[in-house]
Parts: C-alpha cells; structure tokens; sequence
C-alpha cells in the first residue's frame, strides 16, 4: 500500500509525481460521467523543501506549485497561494513573479484589497482567484460561512473587475472514514457550486473545486474536484521545525508566502 510521504522520501520526487499522477487519472476514471470533464490540476505543495525538490518536480513536467521560490531555471513555474493571507501581506504577494492564482480569499474586505493591489501592479491579466470556504464549521480553519457564498462571489464579479473569480476551495474533514459514505465537507462545497451557478446564472464548468489533499486526493477527485492540493506524497514529511525555503533574494517575502494547510 502506498503510504503518504514515505516512497516519495525513499524513491525520489520523480517517482513520487509519477504515481500521484497515475492515481489522479485512476480517480477521474472513477468519476461519475454527470460530472464536468475537467482533468484535475495537481498543486505540488513543497513548503519546508530545499528548491531543488521543486526544480526536480519540474524537471518532470510539474509546472503548478502552493509554495513560494524565485526560481530563474523554472521559467514556466506557476504559484498558487493556499495559506491564509492577512491584508498586511496582500501587497508583498502581489509582487511575486509568476504569481498565477490566489485560493484563499475568505472575506468581500480581502478581495477588496487584492483587487486595489492587482489593479496597482498593472498586470494586462486578471489575477486567478478562488473563495475558500469553511465547510465544517471548524474554529481552527479559514474560509467563509457558506451562507455567504452567494454574495461574496456575486461582490467579486461585480466590484472586483482585477479578479477573475475560477472556483471554490475548502479543506475536508482530516481522517474522514469512506466507509460512513463521502466526505461532507465536499458535499458542502458541491452543493454551493450548485447553489452559486444557479443563482448568478454561470456554467458550471466555470466554476471549480480546490478540494483534496495527499490523503483524500483520489476520494475528492472522484466527487469532482478539479483541484488538488499535494505535499507530503510527492516530496515526503514536512519538518515543521523548517520555515519555507525561498530564495535569499525574497527574503522580504517570506511571511505572505507561507503556505499552510496542505499536506
């Protein structure tokens, strides 16, 4: 059995993304076919990893990371952020290069303030960005209350015309039993994209999922995520006692970028 981190520590990245990537295709294979077909997207989320993790990843063909480098080798290198991001920090993380989507935003305040940002750094494209959403109710987690789903993104597409609003994301439940039936939480976040299409009149395949992680990747991709977020089983064990490894040349960077909640 395939047991997260571990083969990827013993094997190499290489070998790791090469099964994560077999699993997700297994995954949508399992997908029921009234689903959107969109191919999953794999985040490959590297936080406490030396750069030379993510440039072996890329090496592979990995191109979309949830961590932080600047990377002169990676020209191709997408970053999305999944921590949380206090307003303080939105400015910093405008000026990241290659910033190409934003996960978390979890309040109507903080669209607000990317949106200002964004608009400031002149970029000719929309900034990418997803609403979290805190499907269980759970203290210790960000993200809206799903009752204000609806008009939070409805403030987005209209006030916001920086943003290119893509999707929902959420963290599920950790160590949820399958065998009591699917995991609620993206239950939640499958009946808000209903719930949104139908009110603000978009198509459903415009909307995506971020949901799954190295332990529920496979579970959520098969539900309908179009989202999944990969750390521990493409590159091994977080040491928690290790800050992000980012270039000394963005060390002015380091607090917006960290990233949190993805294992």
């Amino acid at each position: 059995m395939w047991r997260a981190g571990s083969m990827s520590a013993e094997l190499g990245v290489g070998f790791a993304l090469r099964a994560v990537n077999e699993r997700v295709q297994q995954a949508v294979a399992r997908r029921p076919r009234d689903l959107p077909a969109i191919q999953p997207r794999l985040v490959a989320v590297s936080k406490t990893k030396p750069a030379d993790m993510v440039i072996e990843a890329y090496s592979h063909g990995q191109r979309t990371f949830g961590e932080n480098y600047i990377l002169s080798s990676c020209p191709e290198i997408k970053w999305h952020f999944i921590g949380h991001l206090q307003k303080q920090n939105v400015n910093k993380l405008m000026a990241v290069p290659n910033l190409s989507m934003l996960e978390t935003v979890d309040s109507v305040k903080l669209a607000d303030k990317v949106n200002s940002s964004w608009q400031k750094k002149g970029s000719p494209e929309r900034l990418k960005i997803m609403v979290q959403i805190n499907t269980s109710g759970e203290e210790s987690k960000h993200g809206l209350l799903p009752s204000e789903t609806v008009a939070t993104v409805e403030h987005i597409k209209a006030k916001c015309p920086s943003l290119e609003f893509v999707g929902l994301m959420t963290i599920g439940s950790f160590g949820h039993d399958l065998s009591q039936g699917p995991n609620p939480d993206f239950q939640v976040l499958l009946s808000l994209r209903e719930e949104l299409c139908k009110k603000l009149s978009i198509p459903t395949e415009q909307v995506e999922l971020s949901m799954g992680m190295s332990l529920d990747f496979q579970h959520a991709i098969e539900v309908g995520s179009t989202n999944v977020r990969i750390g521990s089983t493409i590159f091994g064990e977080r040491d928690h006692s290790k800050k992000p490894a980012l270039d000394k040349s963005s060390a002015d960077l380091k607090a917006p970028v960290e990233v949190a909640q993805a294992h």
